[in-house]
């Protein structure tokens, strides 16, 4: 692709959101297809006690990786190498393209084919892998359709949600040479599917994402649908798989329970079309399968999460999408609100460890705190909790004992601090706390028309003409 996507700055949450808000056609397709994905969510867990042990069982499970972690990624590293998957380990964005774009060079590779990853989009690997010539095309369909768009995905499990197909045959007919206007979903995506396949086939390099690892087998687990990702998997000389290192699960064993929730918790399905476990490149005798496998681990502001004991609960998370799809503020504003890679409450408490509090503390206060993200959670992360967290996180005075993530601190203003400076001074006197109130009564008609984001949604607010000891002492026999 030579059209660069578009990046939407982390910071103008607040103007992003007013626009997306005041796009009806956008808000009636998030509502259309949330209401979908909510409905085929239920259908799939009819029995409520079900559902409970369920849940009870993948937090466990979750839980206890989690608590083991150093040991369990060690574990993965050395099973892994045994089967002959080279590992490689990497800090943050920037050394994990380095590490995929030295194994490109080696290969002397000019075109990578990509299975669905939010971590490659979290990296910015294919603009990483763009700039060094290196052609990098999207394989899933939704993925594809946002990459011929130059935007980025507005959902986590469906990036292109926010694209009608009035939208896709516009991209169609302008992007790809030969093809006519349709409106036709299943011609669209028959067109789709015959320039993918071209694609597999000439590509050095296959890239997919990775649901699981497995450490006791060292096995990689891929979840899809549209056997691209197999195609990615088998198909190139080379694959490479890339993942967050909370991805990690102790036993095999472990994984249906997690697969069972993901599936059902995500697109409303039993189980997916396909589920790929990888333990090793080609051996011989084997008609399929590339030559190497690499697998990239990435921390990228995880290993901050995992040191708190509260924040750790973030890297619970199985990227099913459940909370975005149950989420009033996500149907209103969309996925590109955000301005991050991931969107809705899970981006809310995911992404300030990987961009820092400063870049994205606006998120935390984009939330009713209504509950239904922690309510249909498969894995029960406790998101209101670290929501409010960060909000304290965001307004904390520099260097108190409150303010311990990267970008703390950054919500507070100058004004804001010497409000509640005066707040908290005049509500410890009580004497200064009388003549206020005797002031703020008497003088109430001076209330200001305009009191910042307050009403911009509802009256002004203005002290009552009596204190309430006026009106009990007027009550006194």
């Amino acid at each position: 692709m030579s059209q660069p996507a578009h990046f939407h700055p982390s910071g103008s949450f607040k103007e992003r959101s007013t626009a997306a808000v005041g796009d009806s056609a956008q808000r009636k397709n998030f509502r259309g297809a949330m209401d979908f994905l909510q409905a085929k969510r239920s259908a799939q867990f009819p029995d409520g006690e079900e559902l409970a042990g369920l849940r009870a069982l993948g937090e466990a499970i979750r839980k206890y990786s989690l608590a083991r972690l150093p040991q369990l990624l060690e574990r993965l590293e050395r099973n892994l190498i045994a089967n002959g998957i080279r590992v490689h380990w990497a800090d943050n964005a920037g050394e994990a393209n380095a590490i995929a774009l030295q194994i490109a060079r080696q290969a002397n590779a000019r075109r990578i084919v990509k299975g669905k990853s939010m971590v490659s989009e979290e990296i910015g690997f294919n603009h990483a892998m763009q700039d060094a010539g290196i052609e990098a095309l999207e394989s899933d369909m939704g993925e594809y359709i946002v990459q011929l768009a130059g935007e980025g995905p507005s959902h986590i499990i469906m990036p292109a949600i926010h694209k009608t197909k009035q939208h896709i045959a516009k991209l169609f007919d302008e992007n790809i040479p030969g093809v006519g206007y349709t409106e036709d979903v299943d011609s669209l995506i028959a067109i789709g599917r015959q320039v993918l396949r071209r694609k597999f086939a000439e590509a050095d390099i296959g890239l997919s994402g990775v649901n699981f690892a497995v450490a006791e087998t060292g096995t990689l687990c891929l979840v899809e649908n549209e056997g691209n990702g197999r195609m990615c998997t088998t198909v190139p000389r080379i694959h490479i798989a890339v993942t967050g290192i909370e991805k990690v699960v102790e036993k095999l064993e472990h994984v249906p329970p997690l697969f069972s929730l993901l599936t059902r918790s995500a697109t409303g399905q039993a189980v997916t079309t396909y589920l790929n476990l990888i333990s090793s490149p080609r051996k011989a005798g084997e008609k399929d399968g590339p030559e190497e496998v690499h697998l990239i681990l990435v921390d990228n502001g995880r290993s901050q999460a995992y040191a708190d004991a509260q924040l750790r609960a973030t890297l619970q998370c199985i990227r099913c999408g459940a909370c975005m799809n149950h989420c009033p503020v996500y149907a209103r504003v969309g996925g590109h609100a955000y301005g991050t890679t991931y969107p809705g409450p899970i981006g809310a408490i995911v992404s300030p460890h990987m961009l820092g509090l400063e870049a994205t503390y606006p998120l935390a206060f984009a939330s009713t705190l209504c509950g239904a993200c922690v309510e249909v959670c498969p894995v029960k992360i406790p998101i209101t909790d670290i929501l409010i967290r960060l909000r304290n996180e965001a307004q904390a005075r520099p260097g108190s004992k409150d303010a311990s993530l990267r970008g703390s601190s950054a919500g507070r203003s100058a004004l804001g601090s010497a409000i509640w400076s005066a707040w908290s001074l005049v509500y410890s006197r009580l004497r200064l706390y009388r003549l206020t109130s005797w002031f703020l009564s008497r003088g109430r008609a001076l209330s200001p028309i305009e009191q910042g984001p307050w009403t911009r949604s509802r009256t002004p607010l203005k002290p009552a003409p009596q204190r309430l000891r006026d009106l009990l002492r007027q009550t006194e026999p």
